[in-house]
């Protein structure tokens, strides 16, 4: 999306989250409007999600909602207030469905939450699409729908798919209830599987965060298992490329795409590649393998190069120290 480009008006939910608010930054930085709606969510500090904010506030570009995906009718009243809603194509380019409850392993503690805001809140961002008339719906889909797949890398055509946590399970309801959308209603549903997001404002409970900060510390880092598992790491500024190009997708009305890094590296090997970017020794504490967690994730990359010319051109080493600079700043 070039700045020759004429501005578009974008929703985007979990605008304060780590992916969401990056991608408001990209949107905004190329001269689009962008309506943001997150509800701070208890999952991690709401000063966190707030700095991550902070350049968009400064923008007249961007309109902020402190609303929730479950209640339908008050964003769509908030919407309302901000004369947003229109009888001609609500004024929205596209919606960027982010917000979610997160984590594989809170999911297992409190699946009936996660099932409520994953599933009923994506149902209500595509009812929103239909009575608003939006025509591109860019949906926050995950590496997780996979499950234990063997078949590696893993390629969108796996049709089988077996997930293996509430998390997961909400994930693929979410595609497939765009599916539904996408037949009865021609809203183009593009549903993005992001594998192992990292980099500057990464979450707190994710591991690369976790770890850098542990290390820092002196403190032992927790490793469930024995190191081997292996994870597609995709550095944030790739994630963002491709979900600023599923924006003007146009292909087909229906589609799911890999957004990974297309190798994959064992918790052994990150955690070693962490101990050389901060230039410290990690203590290891060996625990037993969490259930839900998958033993490895891999990304065909090949159909998102193909349909949204998405190129992941950052290395682990580069990612992990732009990850520990910034994460010294703050």
């Amino acid at each position: 999306m070039s700045h020759s480009s004429s501005p578009k008006r974008f929703l985007v939910t979990g605008t304060a989250g780590f992916i969401g608010s990056s991608v408001t930054d990209a949107l905004l930085a190329a001269g689009n409007a962008v309506v943001g709606v997150d509800n701070f969510d208890p999952f991690y500090d709401e000063a966190i999600k707030r700095a991550n904010m902070r350049d968009h506030l400064k923008s007249p570009s961007f309109s902020f909602l402190h609303g929730d995906i479950c209640d339908a009718d008050g964003l769509q009243k908030s919407l309302r207030d901000l004369s947003i809603e229109s009888s001609n194509a609500g004024g929205f380019d596209a919606i960027i469905h982010i917000a979610a409850k997160a984590g594989v392993r809170p999911s297992i503690e409190d699946p009936i939450a996660y099932q409520e805001v994953n599933v009923r809140g994506t149902q209500n961002m595509l009812e929103l699409a239909r009575r608003l008339r939006v025509k591109q719906f860019v949906f926050a889909s995950s590496s997780s729908v996979y499950g234990v797949n063997p078949n590696v890398p893993w390629r969108e055509e796996d049709a089988v798919l077996k997930p293996i946590s509430p998390y997961a399970s909400t994930k693929v309801s979410g595609e497939l209830l765009g599916h539904v959308y996408s037949h009865l209603y021609g809203i183009r549903f593009v549903g993005l599987r992001f594998f192992t997001v990292y980099g500057p404002r990464q979450r707190p409970d994710l591991a690369i965060n976790k770890f850098a900060r542990l290390i820092r510390s002196g403190r032992s880092i927790p490793v469930f298992g024995d190191g081997s598992t292996r994870r597609d790491y995709t550095y944030i500024d790739d994630i963002v490329a491709g979900v600023v190009a599923a924006t003007t997708y146009s292909e087909s009305n229906y589609e799911i795409f890999n957004l990974g890094n297309n190798q994959t590296v064992s918790l052994s090997e990150l955690i070693a590649s962490l101990e050389d970017v901060l230039g410290r020794k990690a203590s290891i504490e060996r625990l037993s393998e969490q259930p839900g967690d998958v033993p490895q994730t891999w990304a065909d990359v090949s159909k998102a190069k193909e349909y949204l010319n998405y190129r992941p051109s950052t290395d682990l080493r580069t990612g992990l120290a732009r990850f520990a600079k910034w994460s010294n700043n703050t």
